[in-house]
């Protein structure tokens, strides 16, 4: 299995920070995503990625994020097998000490 990369939620934060254009995306569930995102991130459930595939292009990255970075890599796996640019956010949520909406 080819290695995921990953971003620290610090090295996310300072990026979001610079102004850089990311494209975040939050796998959670309803119920935990109510609880706060990062801004600009993109909801889509972890089991509903497989019929949301027209939302990725393959010319962009994208950071995937979950409560603790497991679903999150779980999903990395899968598109990276797609041929998708990925990224996953450790420790998810969790460490996340930044601005929430």
């Amino acid at each position: 299995m080819e290695e995921i990369k990953e971003i620290t939620t610090a090295e996310l934060e300072e990026k979001l920070n610079k102004g850089e254009n990311i494209e975040l995306v939050d796998v959670r569930e309803n119920e935990e995503v109510v609880q706060g995102m990062i801004p600009g991130a993109k909801h889509i459930r972890m089991n509903d990625i497989p019929e949301n595939l027209n939302y990725f292009s393959k010319d962009k990255e994208y950071i995937f994020i979950c409560r603790s970075g497991m679903r999150s890599e779980n999903v990395c796996h899968y598109l990276q097998d797609q041929g998708f640019k990925v990224v996953n956010m450790v420790g998810g949520m969790l460490d996340w000490n930044g601005q929430t909406v």
